[in-house]
């Protein structure tokens, strides 16, 4: 899927060659991602990339990929857990948008750093946890809040102000139930 060519790499994984293997390369210095005795580096990561942008099931890879259920389940959480301690080098902190911004589209949102919205992302939980998971319209989904810069790239490390519907949490600052509060305050 990866080596053949830059349209069928950016098929099944979304990036073309060149940025694919700057992407293992980066897991394997920065993240300590290795081979295994069955697949290499690039097998690693081009089946993880293709799990994600194509929410595929570990048993319809495994038809793909030639390799158990249990082993397409492993490698994914083994480069998943890479991309997560690797977090602060792939994801990076925005800055606002300055007050004396010229651009047509963002001179009216001066501070603003990002917008926040959410989706539900279907999944197979177990039999224990079920109730948890199923959404009003009775699918078992878990809910994703994202918050993107104007650029489209994800923000992290920062503390949103968010309305009622939210509870007071790590990140989040939402106003105490019972209590008025004024435009000017």
């Amino acid at each position: 899927m990866i080596f053949q060519s830059d349209e069928l790499c950016f098929e099944s994984c979304r990036m073309n060659k060149a940025l694919f293997h700057k992407l293992c390369n980066l897991l394997t210095i920065h993240g300590n991602l290795k081979s295994t005795r069955h697949s290499s580096v690039e097998e690693l990561v081009g089946t993880f990339l293709h799990i994600l942008t194509h929410n595929q099931k570990t048993r319809v890879m495994k038809r793909q990929m030639r390799r158990s259920t249990e082993m397409v389940s492993h490698n994914f959480h083994l480069v998943l857990n890479v991309v997560l301690r690797l977090h602060t080098l792939l994801f990076k902190n925005q800055r606002s948008i300055p007050k004396n911004s010229t651009d047509d589209r963002w001179k009216w949102f001066k501070n603003y750093l990002g917008a926040l919205d959410e989706t539900y992302i279907k999944g197979h939980m177990p039999a224990d946890d079920i109730p948890r998971y199923r959404s009003r319209k009775n699918e078992i989904t878990t809910n994703v809040l994202g918050v993107c810069t104007p650029d489209i790239l994800f923000i992290l490390g920062q503390y949103y102000l968010c309305d009622a519907g939210y509870t007071n949490g790590e990140g989040f600052l939402a106003p105490y139930r019972g209590q008025r509060y004024h435009l000017s305050e």
